[in-house]
């Protein structure tokens, strides 16, 4: 339990920062953001798989670049189902993705939030 609410932590803080630094995102209020960033996760563990399976035949012939659009669409999908989380387009949506990916990455390989997961 105390990794899951660490996971949610860092994806919630690399959420707040992709408001903070890609023009078209927008959170209304902490709550959201924090509702959000699971939201977020549970799409990211249910819906992506699938997307990345359906979506694989373009994946490779575009050499891995379309699992950016399957990212971004997912973060899209986050937003649509959050209440006053919004995202302007699938350029935002993309980069956000990007932007939360890199920064839960980082902040887990230096809390050593990664480490536990092996």
């Amino acid at each position: 339990m105390p990794r899951f609410l660490i996971h949610w932590a860092t994806v919630a803080l690399s959420l707040w920062v992709a408001t903070e630094i890609v023009p078209g995102i927008r959170v209304s209020s902490f709550t959201v953001l924090v509702i959000g960033a699971l939201i977020l996760g549970l799409v990211n563990a249910c819906v992506r798989p699938v997307l990345v399976f359906l979506t694989l035949p373009i994946t490779v012939v575009t050499l891995g670049f379309f699992y950016l659009v399957v990212n971004g669409l997912s973060f899209g999908l986050a937003a649509w189902l959050v209440p006053g989380f919004s995202v302007s387009g699938l350029g935002p949506a993309m980069l956000g993705a990007l932007v939360v990916s890199v920064l839960s990455w980082f902040i887990g390989f230096f809390t050593g939030a990664r480490d536990e997961e092996r």
